[in-house]
């Protein structure tokens, strides 16, 4: 039995051991990737100055045309991140803070993630690899029922998100592949789909009267002197319970509604996501309406 304990305890060293060497060698890759994802660049970035910042979920990063804004001599970028929700938006700004990025104006895609202050977990989860390294990362995920595994435990993070943060993402962070995230600075223009889905049902949808991650981005941008601007974007025709951009007005009312901005649906790519040709309107209604001179 003696004998039995002490190989056990031998292997169970050598576990960790091999957890915690994985986990440095992890997280060393991923502090090499500046091309890869938006967190990543944002993380193992220096100071930046824009005078338009672009904030959101997919909404966003499809919505957005920053290049319309740089050819009026506007500097900016769209670090919306597709599938993610309001809790990655103020991480995010919570990090360019970090980093003395000198921003002049956010534009917050918020109207369909006001519903929920849920984090989106294959998004968030491209912070982990540095919640040792970052104070703000660790106390943005203090909250999460598994946070002493993420963070207490070696290579834990890696394993549970292997699909955001496994080997083949660690690998192509460790030689900085590029991808096409910060290609159009930012924006990921989309095209009109034959089999698209064009309808859509948000009539269970309804905006929390408190949405925490909203409030903290709105308060950074007091806190920072920065210009902040809340918009919703358009939906498609075909939307049964379209009455949630009035609750989103009535909760929040500071928030532009820019719902109805696009109506037709050849500007759409799917019922969710304009087009190219439909973010164009957008921008440049955006564009007209805030900084026209």
């Amino acid at each position: 039995m003696k004998r039995f304990l002490i190989y056990l305890s031998k292997i169970l060293v050598l576990l960790v051991l091999v957890s915690v060497l994985l986990d440095g060698f992890y997280t060393y890759a991923f502090f090499q990737a500046k091309n890869r994802g938006k967190a990543e660049a944002v993380f193992n970035s220096v100071q930046q100055k824009y005078d338009v910042v672009f904030l959101g979920s997919s909404r966003a990063n499809n919505h957005f045309v920053a290049q319309l804004f740089q050819d009026k001599g506007i500097k900016s970028f769209n670090y919306g991140m597709s599938g993610g929700h309001l809790f990655e938006a103020s991480l995010m700004l919570k990090l360019m803070i970090k980093r003395k990025y000198v921003i002049k104006n956010i534009i917050l895609e918020a109207d369909l993630n006001l519903s929920s202050d849920d984090e989106s977990e294959a998004v968030a989860a491209m912070f982990l690899p540095f919640i040792h390294n970052s104070e703000i990362i660790k106390k943005h995920f203090e909250y999460k029922e598994d946070f002493n595994e993420l963070y207490y435990i070696p290579f834990y993070r890696y394993l549970k998100f292997g699909s955001s943060i496994g080997f083949r993402e660690m690998f192509f962070s460790a030689i900085d592949k590029k991808t096409n995230a910060m290609d159009n600075l930012g924006f990921y223009p989309l095209v009109k789909h034959k089999n698209a889905n064009m309808k859509n049902n948000i009539a269970n949808l309804n905006p929390l009267p408190h949405n925490k991650y909203y409030e903290e981005i709105k308060n950074i941008c007091k806190a920072n002197n920065i210009n902040f601007i809340a918009v919703m974007t358009p939906m498609c025709e075909n939307v049964v319970g379209m009455n949630y951009f009035d609750k989103v007005k009535k909760a929040y009312p500071e928030i532009y509604n820019y719902e109805n901005v696009v109506a037709d649906d050849k500007y759409f790519s799917s019922c969710g996501h304009l087009n190219d040709a439909g973010a164009k309107m957008l921008t440049a209604r955006i564009l007209k309406d805030f900084f026209s001179k």
